[in-house]
């Protein structure tokens, strides 16, 4: 029995591969009504996910492309509020500006904090950033609990991201936390509706827009 696959990729071109899953997904999703740069995150977040009933449960403020490059421009911080966004992000393309990814959900005094006051890790991480940094854009792509802390500080005066993408998966309040952020007016954001979402789908927004703010 011959085991050898007879399947041969399309192209090995990484370019190339790129642009033929782009023309795909255009094909597929239709028509849209996203301005143009919106249409590159939102299809970098269903090249990330191959999901494209989550690409269309994407919600982005009219003003949430430009703030973030404006933000990233000016060298703001992004907050993670996982490892797995941190790690996932290209940091060179903030850095070129003088900003950098920052997350502080394993930090040895956030671990105390929370356990001490009977929370998650990830609110306490949200309350640590927002006394640590000016703005910035906060990405949040699996603590629920982050977004709603984050959405807390924001009415309570506390924290003014510049921009917040908030697009938690889960079955525990990652529905509602998105929700809650919709309805939200002080700061632009891009959200999704529904359950899912994840750290992947976060990092490929946020490096959508950091391709758009590295295009001078």
């Amino acid at each position: 029995m011959n085991s050898k696959s007879d399947f041969k990729p399309v192209t090995v071109d990484p370019n190339k591969i790129y642009d033929h899953s782009f023309a795909t997904i255009a094909e597929e999703y239709g028509p849209h009504d996203f301005t143009e740069n919106e249409w590159k995150v939102v299809r970098r977040i269903i090249h990330a996910s191959a999901d494209f009933d989550l690409g269309r449960s994407v919600i982005i403020r009219p003003e949430a492309i430009e703030a973030g490059i404006q933000a990233i421009r000016a060298g703001k911080p992004v907050i993670a509020d996982v490892q797995m966004v941190e790690v996932g992000t290209g940091h060179k393309r903030f850095q070129k500006y003088g900003g950098d990814v920052h997350c502080y959900i394993s930090d040895p005094d956030v671990a105390k904090a929370a356990k001490e006051a009977g929370v998650t890790r990830a609110i306490m991480s949200m309350r640590k950033a927002a006394k640590r940094h000016e703005g910035g854009i906060y990405a949040i792509g699996n603590a629920p609990t982050a977004l709603l802390e984050l959405i807390r500080l924001i009415q309570e005066g506390e924290a003014k991201p510049d921009l917040i993408i908030g697009m938690p998966v889960g079955f525990v309040s990652a529905a509602e936390s998105k929700e809650e952020l919709a309805k939200v007016t002080e700061v632009p954001y891009i959200t999704n509706i529904g359950r899912k979402g994840g750290s992947t789908v976060t990092v490929a927004a946020l490096n959508a827009i950091s391709i758009l703010a590295d295009q001078v």
